[in-house]
């Protein structure tokens, strides 16, 4: 079965709201295999208590049935067990893919800027531990508890019908665990998991960056300052890791004590009802195991309680990262966007949030069809902030974006990124062969197709002897930087889209590498409009239409009299 498709609407709470069916179902098993247990435990004592009193002779005693009741609990019990399991991990693992599938689709839209408030250590640990705490909330809080209430609850009935006064007496013992053992163990628990998420993300960063700055911390000899660091961090982990199960050993604790406590008081309950004749001894012999069976089940509470409180918490860290109102974008719309046309900035005024300072102030800028169009300026003028405005990851506080004639904000955002191709400035070349590099852009493309992208960006040479299939390594490892960048290009030009945007598309590439690269955009992507955002210097011919972003507003640039001869 394949994963459902999540939109901007959809929440972590509908996400596992899908599942409910096998969910229920898993439950149900979690409770037939506990009822079978209990039940099993009781027929015991009541056939062990009532072969003890037949005595050796055991004259009028019926061995048969009871025997078989108990043979086809053990039956039950084993049968239940295996399909509550079966069915639980089942549905642990459909809902962790949604889940991946759910965070990814929310999250990706947000990548060029709106995730940058997190370290990539932070990004790690929500994506593994935070999902993880989450899509086990099944198997190890919701299955426990809402089974563990349905078998109180059958227990007290048959008690208080078997002897008023032991169910009495099983029914405080049982609330004082469901009060005492949550309270025990999750109190205070939400600032517990946001210090072990703390401590956890804080690890994985130091990890990650200190794998990725390995050779700077070798030329500066400070791999071991490193290494105490991260051991540091590790004790800081394992202290949060101590408190959790002190937590859960004080509610051990309490569940000890309230059964040290009822287990004899339920005997002598028992013993003098049996004594008064309002019982049978048999009977009595069962409601006794069955009480047992039913506070050893009652043990789950506490770590159960604790899961869900985890996994609480793991919930509202998760939302927090794609929760649209995190990153304050409005762009709500419905209309689909036209096929082409002009993109329009009109009177742009932006600040980001928290901040005073105007980035954009009045900013105008039009690209028409099939234009090229070039946005230049100092780093921090700006041109990083018209850019998530024009992707829609921003609103601005003040002027209209607008395609075709059609405000930004109208637009349905899904359909409109359909309509952009975009080449960030460290654009990813992913370990895997090239034809899995540029399926990235188009899904459907055949190999005639791949084979005509990579000519347009002058590398199917490159290719041509190895083919589509040519592992390029991790990063690109197999690449040159200005190939790497060429590969990434040739992905975007897959995308069938009338709007190309590129941030600094030379970045880090050496001045012939660079000129060469812009030279063949602009014939591989003729009749696009094309929006450059770059602080370098272009070669001319490349573009047609030049914008200096200076204080905030968009300056028309004169061409050169090669460029006009070039376009």
């Amino acid at each position: 079965m394949s994963p459902h498709r999540d939109d901007d609407t959809t929440s972590l709470r509908d996400v596992i709201a899908r599942h409910r069916p096998r969910m229920a179902l898993s439950v149900g098993l979690l409770l037939l295999t506990l009822l079978a247990g209990t039940a099993l435990l009781g027929l015991s004592g009541h056939f062990l208590t009532a072969a003890a009193l037949a005595g050796s002779a055991a004259v009028g005693f019926n061995f048969f049935g009871p025997s078989a009741g108990i043979r086809a609990l053990t039956f039950v019990r084993i049968l239940s067990r295996y399909g509550e399991k079966l069915l639980g991990h089942d549905v642990t693992l459909r809902i962790a893919r949604d889940l991946r599938a759910w965070f990814f689709s929310r999250a990706l839209p947000l990548a060029p800027l709106g995730l940058g408030r997190f370290r990539i250590g932070e990004l790690m640990a929500r994506l593994m531990a935070d999902i993880d705490a989450v899509d086990g909330v099944l198997v190890r809080a919701l299955g426990p508890l809402f089974a563990l209430l349905a078998l109180c609850l059958f227990a007290v009935t048959v008690a208080l019908m078997v002897l008023p006064l032991a169910g009495i007496v099983l029914l405080v013992a049982l609330v004082l665990i469901a009060v005492l053992a949550p309270w025990l163990s999750a109190r205070s628990v939400a600032a517990l998991e946001q210090e072990r998420a703390s401590a956890r993300m804080r690890l994985r960063a130091a990890v990650q960056e200190g794998i990725e700055g390995q050779q700077d911390l070798a030329a500066m000899d400070a791999t071991s300052a490193w290494l105490v660091a991260l051991d540091a961090r590790s004790r800081d982990i394992a202290h949060w890791e101590d408190r959790r199960k002190q937590r859960l050993a004080l509610a051990a604790l309490a569940h000890a004590g309230v059964t040290a406590l009822t287990l004899p008081a339920m005997l002598w309950v028992l013993m003098a009802a049996v004594h008064a004749d309002r019982v049978g001894a048999a009977a009595a012999g069962g409601l006794f195991f069955m009480s047992v069976a039913v506070l050893e089940a009652c043990s789950a509470i506490a770590p159960s309680w604790q899961a869900w409180r985890a996994a609480t918490v793991a919930a509202q860290r998760l939302q927090d990262v794609v929760d649209p109102t995190a990153t304050e974008g409005d762009v709500t719309g419905v209309r689909p966007p036209a096929v082409e046309g002009a993109l329009d900035l009109h009177d742009i005024v932006f600040a980001w949030p928290g901040t005073t300072r105007r980035v954009l102030d009045g900013a105008s800028l039009h690209v028409a069809p099939g234009e090229r169009v070039l946005v230049a300026g100092d780093s921090g003028e700006g041109k990083s902030s018209l850019l998530a405005l024009v992707l829609g990851l921003r609103a601005p506080q003040a002027g209209r974006i607008c395609f075709a004639g059609d405000d930004l904000r109208s637009l349905d955002p899904a359909q409109w990124h359909a309509r952009i191709a975009w080449l960030p400035q460290d654009a990813p070349v992913f370990s895997g062969s090239v034809r899995e590099n540029l399926r990235l852009g188009d899904t459907e493309a055949d190999d005639a197709r791949l084979w005509q992208v990579l000519a347009q960006v002058k590398l199917d040479n490159r290719f041509r002897d190895a083919g589509l299939d040519t592992w390029v390594g991790e990063n690109g490892a197999t690449l040159s930087a200005g190939q790497s960048r060429r590969l990434a290009l040739a992905r975007a030009l897959l995308r069938d889209a009338p709007l190309l945007l590129l941030d600094e598309p030379t970045e880090g590439l050496d001045q012939d590498t660079a000129d060469a690269l812009m030279r063949d955009l602009a014939d591989a992507a003729k009749g696009r409009s094309v929006l450059i955002i770059s602080h370098a210097e272009l070669p001319d011919g490349v573009v047609d239409t030049r914008y200096r972003l200076r204080d905030g507003k968009l300056a028309l640039e004169q061409l050169t009299q090669s460029d006009v001869g070039a376009t």
